[in-house]
């Protein structure tokens, strides 16, 4: 079928045939190459979810870390010692 869109060739590996053979009890009248497309969709998908999760993760990492490490970084105090150390 024509297409402007990019084509993907993949070799049929013993794990993707695996994969496969999962992805066709699940979509039982898929073809492989629908169930190849399917798959990396799938796939795609739970990255997405897997990146906002590790995301969120971080941000209370860092909060948490951050009320243990206030004042740390004071740039007022680093400023005042700063001044001292290296009159004008």
């Amino acid at each position: 079928m024509p297409t402007t869109r990019p084509r993907h060739l993949v070799t049929e590996s013993d794990e993707l045939g695996q994969a496969l053979d999962h992805a066709a009890r699940r979509w039982p009248d898929l073809s492989r190459g629908q169930l190849v497309a399917r798959l990396a969709v799938e796939g795609g998908r739970r990255l997405a979810v897997d990146e906002g999760v590790e995301a969120e993760r971080r941000r209370r990492l860092l909060e948490v870390a951050g009320g243990h490490l206030a004042g740390v970084g004071d740039s007022s105090r680093l400023r005042t010692q700063r001044d001292a150390e290296w009159p004008e």
